[in-house]
């Protein structure tokens, strides 16, 4: 086994249990949005944050560089809230609960609060996979060095010579995911990878909602555009819906062994770079760095480096024994919790959806080249005979999921009602 392959190994299956108990762990990104069409003020994200730590009895976890709280935390249950990347961008990241109802319930509690404090200033959290004023926005990075770092990264696409990247590189700042963690075993782990990779065409029909006004895409989901063709999809396999199925545990290492590593660190400093190859990277002999305030220097790769490893596959094994799936816009907020309902009752029904998914007729019919058939499907404007079938394809993975929720018995079944009105217009 080589080195890179060792390192990932020890990095991603480190905590994956035999039998884990089923937690699930959902984060939420939503742009703070000026009611009246205007630029959000960030001044008002700032103070939004200051107040809450009084008024929901947070702690302050992180701070900014002017000493801003950044993050919060909720000590009991472990809820966080933070800016993600920039000052207009709000993400709940929730602690693991048992079922949907307990993240709910904190989730308007923290709401409630927050929407009448941000509507004093005429600001609102809305419910848009893409910020809607971003093109009037202030879309600089939270001042803290990770932020930072990943703006810088991917500015560095305009020094690419690849002609295919977009020139939105400061996209970070206003897309916003809804994101669920479901816990995996080593029996199954893998299975929950292939059979979930295999729905994307699905998600896209049921889940867009980050249409861009600022390039002529023909997409409901930019956000895969803006990932994809960005300095993070340099390399095909570090973004995205997976190209292939795995055949075991070897073959899906060896995929993630073609993912990138971009950034490290020494002596408290951050460093990116251009994306090196995991498989590749022990072996460079040099790396040319750039510090945060962009002064360069030579890195000699480090083993250590795996540690900062992240890709970004929209089923994305993590380091917490988990599968994320994040290949979903954050939603209206009448339906911010169908799709970790969706999810879960898929993965609880794995047996029945797998099996399904074998003859599913809608493969029959348009193939399956995965990676396409998201992008097919998230057009904005379908085929009578794309709609006919996505829409079927969509009624059977919700009626497995539905019987997941039933079998799990704790009333979850409701979160798939917006879901299904969807699929009766």
């Amino acid at each position: 086994m080589s080195p890179s392959i060792q390192l990932l190994k020890n990095r991603y299956l480190k905590n994956i249990k035999e039998n884990p108990d089923l937690y699930i762990g959902i984060e939420l990104e939503f742009p703070i949005v000026h009611v009246n069409g205007q630029a959000t003020d960030i001044e008002v994200s700032k103070d939004l944050m200051r107040f809450l730590v009084n008024a929901l009895n947070l702690e302050v976890e992180k701070e900014d560089q002017e000493g801003n709280p950044i993050q919060l935390v909720e000590p009991k249950s472990q809820d966080r809230i933070l800016f993600e990347v920039s000052y207009t961008t709000l993400e709940f990241a929730f602690g693991r609960a048992q079922k949907i109802q307990e993240v709910q319930g904190r989730f308007e509690t923290y709401m409630k609060v927050i929407q009448e404090k941000l509507g004093e200033k005429d600001h609102a959290i809305q419910g848009w996979g893409i910020h809607p004023n971003w093109n009037q926005n202030d879309n600089q990075p939270v001042a803290y060095p990770r932020y930072q770092m990943l703006m810088d990264y991917l500015h560095m696409g305009n020094r690419q010579e690849r002609a295919n990247l977009h020139d939105f590189p400061q996209y970070g700042a206003f897309i916003c995911g809804s994101q669920v963690q479901l816990d995996v075993s080593t029996a199954n782990y893998l299975r929950v990878i292939n059979a979930f990779t295999q729905i994307e065409a699905a998600k896209a029909f049921l889940f867009a909602n980050s249409e861009f006004s600022g390039a002529d895409w023909d997409t409901q989901i930019s956000r895969d555009i803006f990932w994809e063709e960005s300095m993070h999809g340099i390399y095909p396999e570090n973004v995205g819906v997976n190209a292939k199925l795995f055949k075991d545990e070897d073959d899906f290492f060896d995929y993630l062994d073609h993912s990138a590593i971009f950034t490290a660190e020494r002596d408290g400093e951050t460093y990116y770079f251009s994306p090196i190859r995991a498989r590749d990277y022990l072996a460079t002999e040099e790396v040319s760095a750039y510090t945060l305030n962009g002064k360069e220097t030579l890195l000699v790769p480090h083993e250590n480096d795996f540690q900062t490893h992240r890709s970004y596959q929209y089923q994305d094994l993590t380091t917490r024994g988990t599968v994320e799936f994040r290949s979903v816009c954050t939603q209206p907020l009448d339906r911010t919790f169908a799709s970790a309902a969706f999810h879960l009752g898929l993965l609880v029904n794995l047996d029945k959806l797998e099996t399904y998914l074998e003859t599913a007729p809608f493969f029959e019919h348009f193939g399956r080249d995965y990676k396409s058939l998201r992008r097919q499907f998230s057009q904005k404007q379908l085929l009578d005979e794309e709609t006919a079938g996505i829409v079927q394809f969509s009624k059977d993975l919700l009626a497995i999921a539905e019987q997941g929720l039933e079998m799990r018995g704790q009333q979850e079944t409701t979160y798939l009602e917006p879901l299904k009105e969807k699929l009766t217009l």
